[in-house]
C-alpha cells in the first residue's frame, strides 16, 4: 500500500554517501546546457541500512542481468561523438 506522500520521479543521477550506520542515496536530475555547464538538481534523499543496501545491490544485479539478457549489454561510456555525461 502506498502512503499519502508516495511519489514517482525520474533520476539520472544517484550520489551515495556511507557511514558506519547507513547508506544515503541522493537522487537528482542532471541538466547540461553546454559542455562546460552541468548542474545536478537533487530532489530526494533516502537512508537505508547496510543490510538493505546489500539487498538492493543483489536485486539490482539480478535485474540488470535479466535486462542485458533480453536487450543486450548496458554500456556506461558515451558513444563516440555523442553528447552527455555518465555519472
Amino acid at each position: 500500500m502506498n502512503t499519502p506522500d508516495y511519489r514517482e520521479d525520474y533520476a539520472n543521477s544517484v550520489q551515495v554517501r556511507v557511514n558506519l550506520w547507513d547508506f544515503f542515496l541522493m537522487f537528482g536530475r542532471i541538466n547540461q546546457t553546454a559542455p562546460d555547464n552541468v548542474a545536478i538538481h537533487n530532489f530526494q534523499g533516502i537512508y537505508v541500512s547496510p543490510q538493505q543496501a546489500k539487498a538492493l545491490l543483489n536485486v539490482l544485479q539480478q535485474n540488470v542481468s535479466q535486462y542485458e539478457t533480453a536487450f543486450g549489454e548496458i554500456r556506461l561510456e558515451p558513444q563516440a561523438g555523442g553528447a552527455g555525461i555518465v555519472q
